[in-house]
């Protein structure tokens, strides 16, 4: 159903790195969210009335904050698809994250809610009455919502939603929590053992999970994520298919939202090189980056010395040394050497992973003595500490 609604009201409902097809894709799925879980409000309610079951009628309300979760990510891709204004040049993506932290927080405000009415059925159980209507209610409700977790995932993976991901995942979660109600009332037919109240509290903890899962997906990317693997592979693969291009470091991604990325890197090049020419490729490939992953690339030109043997050589002694002092997982770039008569100045950066735990003192300390070592202390460093970004 979803897929013949998308094909038919969804413009261009291929070209998902357009902002304006995946705030479709999301207005598309929020309002299909909003009816389903409005209709299921309203046959778990009714079942949940006729059984006097605290279980099915928690389980209606969760239905109901799902339908105000759908309206709050409708308004939040509303919001996101914005244009770029003076005060928010980078434009209103992050919306998208704002609104699905909204969601989060209703769901883990519908779980605590059920917690603490679920602890008052344990502590004064009452008779939960079974009847055919309300089980065939519960079945319809857990085949709608794996129907709806499938294609809010399958959505979400299209146009890389967290927030579509958020509402897919929740709705596999209630598949389950629906499921547990229904075997309860069944359970306390055929026995007449009351487990309403604990089958609410098991419902109510895998609520507050989803809205934890949720809430992460969400924080994660407005706190500054580490870039996806793939993404970053792309971009290097697609900067060093260039000769001119001998290396490329200091790689950041700022995310701005779903579809609205900037990057920027050093490219470096040879210093020998005619730089009208380097610059025009560099030019070149940054629109090549544009149209390959839809971001705005800005790309700063290192130039570096490769023909002067003595300076590749201590670059490559350098790169070693600073190589096994972090057992590999440490590099060198912007390298540069100035001779002097009693002794030699190498400049260069150096990319430590956040796991080396030491101070930026103690690893440039670290990193002279060894140099220092290795030339009777002629080697003097001139040292600047990176972070890796990727």
């Amino acid at each position: 159903m979803v897929s013949l609604l998308i094909k038919k009201f969804v413009k261009d409902y291929e070209n998902t790195a357009n902002p304006g097809v995946r705030g479709a894709y999301g207005t598309l799925c929020s309002i299909v969210g909003i009816v389903l879980n409005a209709l299921l409000f309203a046959g778990k309610f009714f079942a949940g009335a006729i059984s006097n079951s605290v279980s099915i009628t928690a389980d209606a309300f969760n239905n109901l904050s799902d339908a105000g979760s759908s309206l709050i990510t409708l308004l939040g891709f509303k919001l996101a698809g914005q244009k770029p204004d003076p005060e928010h040049p980078f434009g209103h993506g992050r919306m998208e994250y704002l609104s699905g932290l909204a969601v989060a927080m209703a769901i883990l405000l519908m779980g605590y809610e059920l917690l603490t009415s679920s602890i008052d059925k344990i502590l004064h159980p009452q008779v939960v009455e079974f009847s055919a209507l309300s089980a065939a209610i519960l079945v319809v409700s857990i085949l709608v919502k794996f129907y709806m977790g499938f294609y809010n995932n399958a959505v979400g993976r299209k146009i890389d939603s967290a927030a579509m991901k958020a509402t897919g995942a929740d709705s596999f979660s209630d598949c389950i929590s629906t499921a547990v109600v229904l075997l309860a009332a069944i359970f306390g037919h055929i026995t007449g053992i009351a487990i309403d109240g604990w089958c609410g509290l098991l419902v109510s903890a895998l609520i507050v999970r989803a809205g934890i899962m949720a809430a992460k997906d969400t924080i994660d990317p407005l706190l500054g994520q580490k870039p996806d693997e793939t993404l970053v592979e792309g971009i290097y693969s697609t900067v060093m298919a260039y000769e001119e291009v001998k290396g490329v470091h200091d790689l950041v991604v700022h995310d701005y939202g779903p579809g609205r990325l900037m990057v920027t890197l050093h490219a470096e090049v040879d210093a020998d090189g005619d730089f009208l020419h380097t610059h025009d490729v560099i030019d070149n490939i940054e629109n090549e980056l544009g149209e390959k992953i839809g971001c705005e690339a800005c790309i700063h030109m290192d130039p570096i010395a490769y023909h002067d043997e003595k300076v590749e050589n201590v670059r490559a002694l350098t790169a070693q040394t600073v190589a096994e002092l972090f057992d590999g997982s440490a590099s060198i770039h912007d390298f540069r050497m100035v001779e002097g008569p009693t002794h030699t100045n190498l400049v260069f950066d150096v990319v430590v992973p956040y796991a080396v735990d030491k101070t930026e003192t103690e690893i440039k300390n670290l990193v002279a003595q060894a140099m220092a070592n290795q030339d009777k202390g002629q080697y003097r460093t001139v040292i600047k500490i990176d972070r890796e970004y990727v």
